[in-house]
């Protein structure tokens, strides 16, 4: 099935060419390239069919059976299969889709549960706590009294005793756990006894690991916290796009702080999508790739240990490392820089107790065309190699290119 019927049909390149070829040209990028961004994947083309549908034309503000435009009675049905899906998908009392964004759907759990000015506990940014975890440039930050606990100096792991100390010095109204640069399972029996010994709620940032909760690789954090934010795509493999998980009690609140508080009009659009993004996700195939998310990224860490990048926490659990070149000789932005030229498109982190910058990439992508722990062992060779100045990124990308060219993320 192709991705790309639009251009295809020369209905695009007709009345706008400039915009064709932009998007032909992102086609060829992610084709010949290789995406080792941890947020990053290629959602299937039947959730692409779903994004390009008419029902990008509907506006549907509200929820099923009460919404303020009207016209709504097929997108109704949509959503209505969405809820089901993701209910089912994880064991959640309630979902809600409606979020644009994981952003947006932390927003709208923050709005539910706290007021300006609360006490919040999260893991620090500099741990890998995400934007929306107290950036000072993020309305979290403005907004509410973010406390940051850390890691271990050692091991990197979430240091307990400080999450317990903080929880009972502070006392905040709500605790986070996830993160956006964290490479373990979070231990969220753990949190919610520290919240319940203080009185506080449970949020659990799942962003990145829900996907791999999905197919059985990670534990549910359903089952412990009050909410669960999460995004829909990254190893979900659906739309870009947020939903809010959470229990009967909080579902009338948390409905509200997405709309009308903090959102407007549904994308139903993209609700479709994530429909069809839970329905399969709930198949036994994609099990078999979470764990195989897994796999490569265990493999993938082990390899760039050996090639002498330091790896955060001696590995991973999940889809996600984040890795210290400097060993290499290069610090975290040149490394990012070389690899780009050589096709190999990752992120930057910060690292832990210190200011130095490292790597932080993501199997999601890759497992998805189908690679291995064969080519896991090839891009971690080849990657460190860059690194060191023993092939030069020109060359390099010409690797990739053959690379990728043996696992099109969508064949034609």
């Amino acid at each position: 099935m192709t991705v790309t019927p639009a251009i295809e049909a020369d209905v695009l390149r007709r009345q706008d060419p400039e915009l064709a070829d932009i998007l032909l040209g992102e086609r060829e990028r992610q084709s010949t390239t290789l995406q080792l961004i941890a947020a990053e994947n290629f959602c299937s083309p039947a959730v692409l069919a779903a994004l390009g549908s008419p029902l990008a034309n509907k506006y549907a503000e509200g929820y099923p059976g009460a919404r303020h435009h009207g016209g709504c009675e097929v997108v109704d049905v949509a959503e209505r299969i969405a809820v089901a899906r993701a209910r089912e998908l994880f064991g959640a009392q309630h979902a809600n889709v409606q979020s644009h964004s994981g952003s947006s759907a932390v927003l709208a759990a923050y709005a539910a549960l706290l007021r300006p000015g609360d006490t919040v506990l999260a893991l620090g940014l500099a741990y890998g706590g995400h934007l929306t975890h107290g950036s000072p440039a993020n309305f979290s930050g403005r907004w509410f009294d973010f406390v940051g606990y850390g890691v271990d100096a050692e091991t990197g792991l979430v240091d307990r005793d400080q999450v317990l100390t903080l929880a009972r010095t502070r006392r905040p109204k709500a605790i986070v756990c996830g993160s956006t640069a964290y490479p373990r399972h979070i231990d969220y029996a753990f949190f919610r006894e520290v919240a319940d010994e203080v009185g506080a709620y449970l949020i659990a940032d799942a962003a990145h690991p829900i996907g791999l909760v999905a197919g059985g690789a990670a534990p549910n954090p359903v089952p412990y916290a009050d909410i669960v934010c999460a995004t829909t795509h990254k190893v979900l493999r659906g739309p870009r796009g947020g939903m809010i998980l959470c229990g009967a009690d909080l579902a009338e609140r948390v409905d509200r702080a997405v709309f009308p508080f903090t959102q407007g009009g549904a994308q139903m659009h993209t609700i479709a999508a994530k429909a069809v993004a839970f329905g399969e996700a709930a198949t036994s195939a994609f099990a078999v790739y979470a764990h195989q998310v897994v796999t490569n990224a265990r493999v993938l860490a082990a390899q760039l240990t050996a090639e002498g990048l330091v790896v955060t926490t001696g590995g991973t659990d999940t889809h996600l490392i984040t890795a210290d070149p400097s060993p290499l000789g290069v610090d975290g932005r040149t490394a990012r820089g070389r690899l780009a030229a050589a096709g190999m498109v990752l992120d930057c982190c910060a690292l832990p107790h210190g200011d130095t910058r490292g790597l932080r990439l993501g199997t999601a992508a890759v497992t998805t065309q189908g690679m291995g722990e064969g080519e896991m062992r090839k891009i971690a060779a080849l990657l460190a190699a860059v690194l060191r100045g023993d092939v030069e990124p020109a060359r390099a990308r010409e690797e990739v290119r053959e690379l990728a060219g043996g696992f099109p993320p969508y064949p034609r």
